[in-house]
């Protein structure tokens, strides 16, 4: 086992160096110019699409706009921005949120465009179900010729869709929360392949199996409904008690602000590194929050019930903002307020603990973590409902609509896996996907940019003239 972690860990660190930090944060701006900034200057509209006053039910699709996009929040907002936000600050100190805040405009802008091409090139599956995503982009967009880069995106998220971080970090919160609390052990351990394995995990696991099970076998439109009601509610939440820790600590929030842009740019929080390794952990980290770029967003978003590309697109851009720009930004300003983080700055990947540790500081008598884990509680969950659905996807563009479903399966016996093993493996094994993944889809809407263009220019056009109104 740690001959494989470390292989993990060091082609997660190869992988995510300066080429495809290019291609994810040069991409994102290429997207951003090229578009000439439109995308951004219909915020207002992309929300009275969610809000429903344009919905299509009579269109060729699975679900709504507010389904779709509730769906891929729920995969977004989730361990990324309790846990991938305290890795970032840890491993890269309070410039890497800096960076994570630049990736997320770049991320708005490679939404817009990724999730327009998602319902632009949609296809079918062998059931004749009409089905969106980076490979039916690519081979429908780009043409059959294509077809290896679209399977090459299919094998990596299969990987990449796997539940192992989620479980491993809901794990360990239940663990560091609930244990003390119920007097169970968490300590006692027995050993497995050289491995030690926690009873009190391997109980977890079970149960998370046991929920995730009830919910992801009804296919997209249960997980849907689902996701549509558990995202508001985990959101308002979340937001709620982190604005009460915020006003506790109001007069640090100026200081906080500026040590993240200064030290964007200096590189002091790392010890021995710089500004490079400061930009590539908040470009890895803003990957893995808001998954612009990644390919995940597009095969949900390519469901929606309707014919107008575009309009999905501004839907799916509202994605990055909230994820990445409003929740991880509070998760950033309690951890660097409370400075619970500076103890574990350079020494590897620490998530949930120090997230917690905040917010023990910040409710004391143990209220903190106790609501805290209940806010992971219905991050983890949700997330783990979703990202069953893109491995279904992918399963089935390669072999075909019924032995995707098999991927379910698969996916319930790895949330197991994900409960007992290390947090360093399973953070550099997902890392590692998502950058394998992001190459396809990137290229692909690069390529095919100018038709989101043209699309974009008819379709404002169109909406200018009161045609849509």
């Amino acid at each position: 086992m740690e001959v494989i972690e470390t292989a993990v860990r060091d082609f997660s660190n190869w992988i995510w160096g300066i080429p495809l930090l290019i291609l994810v944060m040069g991409g994102g701006l290429f997207f951003m110019v090229y578009s000439k900034f439109t995308p951004f200057l219909y915020f207002r509209h992309a929300i009275n699409v969610l809000r429903g006053k344009y919905d299509e039910d009579d269109k060729e699709g699975q679900i709504s706009h507010y389904e779709a996009l509730s769906t891929a929040i729920a995969s977004t907002v989730g361990m990324g921005n309790i846990s991938g936000v305290a890795v970032a600050i840890t491993a890269g100190g309070p410039g890497a949120i800096f960076w994570m805040w630049v990736s997320a405009f770049f991320g708005i802008a490679t939404k817009y465009f990724t999730c327009t091409l998602a319902v632009m090139y949609r296809g079918k599956d062998s059931d004749g179900e009409v089905r969106g995503g980076p490979m039916y982009v690519i081979t429908e967009g780009l043409g059959q010729k294509w077809k290896p880069l679209a399977v090459f995106f299919c094998i990596f998220a299969l990987v990449g869709a796997l539940p192992i971080f989620q479980a491993n970090q809901l794990t360990a919160a239940l663990n560091t929360i609930l244990g003390p609390a119920v007097g169970y052990d968490t300590a006692s351990s027995f050993s497995f392949l050289g491995a030690n394995i926690s009873y009190a995990s391997l109980i977890t696991g079970l149960v998370l199996m046991v929920l995730v099970s009830t919910v992801i076998f009804g296919g997209i439109k249960k997980i849907s409904k689902v996701a549509s009601k558990l995202v508001p509610a985990m959101v308002v939440i979340y937001f709620i008690l982190v604005i009460f820790i915020l006003l506790q600590n109001i007069a640090a929030i100026p200081g906080i602000f500026g040590s993240i842009i200064e030290e964007a740019f200096t590189g002091n929080a790392i010890l021995g590194g710089g500004l490079g390794a400061i930009i590539i952990q908040g470009a890895r980290r803003a990957a893995f929050s808001n998954e612009a770029g990644i390919g995940t967003a597009p095969m949900v978003h390519g469901d929606t019930k309707t014919d107008e590309p575009v309009r999905e697109g501004l839907v799916a851009m509202l994605g990055p903002a909230i994820d990445t720009l409003i929740v991880c930004t509070l998760t950033a300003l309690v951890i660097l307020s409370t400075g619970v983080y500076e103890p574990y700055l350079g020494k590897g990947v620490e998530g949930i603990p120090v997230t917690l540790e905040a917010f023990n500081l910040a409710i004391p008598g143990g209220a903190g973590g106790y609501l805290l884990g209940l806010c992971i509680m219905i991050f983890a969950i949700s997330t783990l409902l979703s990202y069953s659905y893109y491995g279904v996807k992918c399963m089935s563009f390669m072999f075909g609509a019924e032995k995707g479903k098999l991927y379910n399966y698969i996916y319930i016996g790895t949330i197991m896996l994900g409960s007992v093993a290390s947090l360093d493996f399973v953070f550099t094994l997902i890392d590692s996907s998502f950058a394998l993944m992001a190459i396809p889809t990137i290229l692909s809407a690069i390529l095919l940019a100018p038709k989101v263009k043209a699309a974009s220019k008819d379709y404002f056009k169109r909406l200018k003239s009161g045609e849509m109104s």
